[in-house]
């Protein structure tokens, strides 16, 4: 339902991302917004006239991208990914202390969760070309907002190299 054509854009990088983590043995969490209803809309309902809903096709992680075996899907209806979920429970049971956020929309889900990871205390990366949104305005205001205050923006290459060198 929030479907980008810049989307296509950014899968091929955030699977490179994935395959490249999941080589190293490291903790991939996804996160899917979706609604079962409007009683679960709360402040969205009075901005958007629609909703993405829960049990459509369309609210599913692309095949591309999909979790593997094991991999933990956290369902929420906000752009905060830690708001009404147990993601912070789930981060802090696995030792993690630094989060990695690609995915759609920048400028929403993507800043809104990694502003709420800063302010409980997690090192937040953002993968510039991992993300995206409605437009280019958009997209990089959000990386320069955070980049200004909560999170280490880099590239996908960036943050490959970054992981090699802790080999």
């Amino acid at each position: 339902r929030c479907y980008l054509p810049a989307t296509e854009a950014i899968a091929p990088r955030i699977e490179v991302l994935l395959d490249a983590w999941r080589a190293r043995g490291g903790t991939v969490l996804f996160t899917r917004h979706g609604h079962e209803g409007p009683h679960d809309l709360g402040m969205m309902g009075k901005f958007w006239d629609d909703y993405i809903r829960a049990d459509e096709p369309e609210a599913e992680i692309l095949p591309r991208l999909a979790p593997a075996d094991g991999e933990l899907v956290i369902g929420k209806t906000t752009y905060d990914a830690f708001t009404g979920t147990d993601l912070e429970e789930s981060l802090r049971e696995r030792g993690i202390e630094q989060l990695l956020i690609t995915g759609v929309l920048t400028h929403m889900c993507c800043e809104t969760t990694a502003r709420s990871a800063f302010c409980r205390g997690f090192e937040v990366y953002v993968a510039a070309d991992g993300t995206a949104t409605s437009s280019e305005e958009r997209h990089l205001n959000s990386l320069l907002a955070m980049a200004d205050s909560v999170a280490v923006v880099l590239s996908v290459d960036e943050v490959l190299e970054r992981c090699a060198r802790k080999d």
